[in-house]
C-alpha cells in the first residue's frame, strides 16, 4: 500500500550553474509543492500504513529550514534544481518506508525521487 502527504513552502533560489543569460539564473521564487510517498503493509488494529501526524511530524523540521528561505544558503543545496531538492529531502527524511518524493515547483514542473539506484 502507498499513502501520501503534500506539503509546501515558499522560497527563493537561482540556479548557479546554468548558462549566463539562463532565466533561472536569477534569482527568483517558486512555491514549491512536496509529496512524501511512504509505501507499507496496512496495520491490523490501526487500519492504516501510517499516521499522517507522523508523517507531518517527520517533515516538520524540513520545512523549517525550507520555508521562506533562500535554497542557495543551505548546506547541501548550493545548486537547488527541484532534482537537488528532492535528494535533499529524501536524505534528511527519517520515515520507515519511505517510497519517494515528488518535487513541483511550478504547476506544470516537477521530478519524482525513487531512492538511490545502487
Amino acid at each position: 500500500m502507498l499513502l501520501h502527504k503534500q506539503f509546501r513552502f515558499e522560497s527563493a533560489h537561482l540556479l548557479p550553474n546554468v548558462p549566463e543569460g539562463h532565466k533561472c539564473r536569477r534569482l527568483h521564487g517558486h512555491s514549491f509543492r512536496v509529496t512524501v510517498w511512504v509505501r507499507g503493509d496496512v496495520g491490523e488494529e490501526s487500519g492504516w500504513v501510517m499516521d499522517f501526524a507522523d508523517l507531518t511530524a517527520a517533515f516538520a523540521p524540513l520545512h523549517d529550514q525550507l520555508d521562506h528561505r533562500y535554497l542557495n544558503e543551505i548546506e547541501g543545496l548550493e545548486n537547488p534544481t527541484s532534482e537537488r531538492l528532492a535528494i535533499w529531502i529524501w536524505d534528511r527524511l527519517e520515515l520507515p518506508g519511505l517510497a519517494r518524493v515528488d518535487v513541483h515547483e511550478t504547476c506544470t514542473s516537477g521530478c519524482r525521487y525513487e531512492g538511490p539506484t545502487s
